[in-house]
């Protein structure tokens, strides 16, 4: 789970990079970086949520004293 979670981080990291680079090349004419930081944000959401529903099934260990 752990894995998914740091590829999932690295594709949104991926996505604002692609978004700024959009945003420097097109000088506004086009949604290509608007759809880039969308992307971003969904995969944000998705990686909350993934951490979430992991925490609560115990996929991932909690804090140190909680089992």
């Amino acid at each position: 789970m752990k894995i998914v979670i740091v590829i999932l981080l690295f594709a949104v990291i991926v996505s604002l990079f692609s978004g700024l680079f959009f945003i420097y090349k097109d000088k506004g004419q086009s949604d290509r970086a608007v759809k880039a930081l969308t992307v971003r944000i969904v995969l944000s959401v998705l990686v909350f949520v993934l951490l979430i529903v992991s925490y609560y099934f115990g996929l991932l260990p909690g804090t140190p004293g909680n089992p």
